[in-house]
């Protein structure tokens, strides 16, 4: 079964803040109002671009979507 991207995500998570995907995924784990069941890719960035201010370039979730979809096959 695959897994959402939430749960993909939490994979990157790490106490050093050494990336921008580590503390992209640690902020994710924070966010309680995050799509956790959704690996749709629109819904996600729709969210993302609407909801957060973690974020500062959506060019990070794209790299880590396209690392999702590539660890999802």
């Amino acid at each position: 079964m695959r897994r959402s991207f939430y749960h993909y995500v939490l994979t990157l998570k790490g106490p050093n803040h050494l990336s921008e995907e580590q503390v992209f995924a640690n902020h994710v784990s924070h966010d309680i109002q995050f799509p956790k069941h959704t690996s749709d890719y629109d819904e996600l960035s729709n969210y993302l671009e609407m909801n957060v201010d973690y974020l500062s370039s959506m060019d990070i979730f794209d790299r880590i979507y396209e690392q999702y979809v590539e660890n999802n096959r």
